[in-house]
């Protein structure tokens, strides 16, 4: 399936297939499976595996939804959002350092990455950036401080996440 280049875009190709796009929002960079041939025609661009052996079956959908995800990085950018659920529990955010409250007997500090850029909205916790990839590690790092427990559903979570729910202790009759 062709990847359609928007306007505004520009895909470059050198030697040992490092693809950099430029767009709006920045610049991406990767180097893909060399194996893979990838073409530039107009507005779109192809990938095409040399054969049909099973890994490049797989390294085919690999490379062009890598690009692909580069391509919408750098167009429209991708978000996460995640909730701060629990009693005292918070989050705050000073210039690029974000501050969790989370129960811990201290508040845990984190910083934003480079190109990436978090924000704080009551109790959910923004992360915007080009990179796919980074922006999704980042999401599970800050998520990984204090992940959704089963019996009250504290912690924190990601907006879209449904959290297994259990039922507590029962007390002796």
């Amino acid at each position: 399936m062709p990847i359609a280049v928007p306007a505004g875009v520009t895909v470059d190709i050198a030697e040992n297939n490092h693809v950099t796009v430029k767009g709006p929002k920045g610049t991406l960079e990767r180097t893909l499976p060399a194996e893979m041939e990838l073409s530039l025609e107009g507005a779109e661009l192809t990938v095409k595996r040399p054969n049909d052996l099973k890994r490049m079956k797989s390294l085919h959908g690999l490379t062009r939804t890598l690009i692909n995800n580069m391509v919408v990085g750098v167009t429209e950018g991708y978000t996460k959002e995640l909730e701060v659920n629990g009693v005292g529990y918070r989050a705050a955010k000073q210039g690029k350092n974000l501050t969790l409250n989370l129960g811990y007997s201290h508040p845990v500090e984190m910083t934003d990455p480079e190109g990436l850029e978090s924000t704080v909205d009551g109790n959910k916790i923004i992360v915007k950036g080009i990179d796919k990839e980074k922006v999704g590690q980042y999401a599970a790092e800050i998520r990984s401080k204090r992940p959704p427990e089963p019996y009250k559903g504290k912690g924190i979570k990601y907006v879209n996440e449904t959290i297994r729910r259990k039922v507590g202790k029962t007390g002796k009759k």
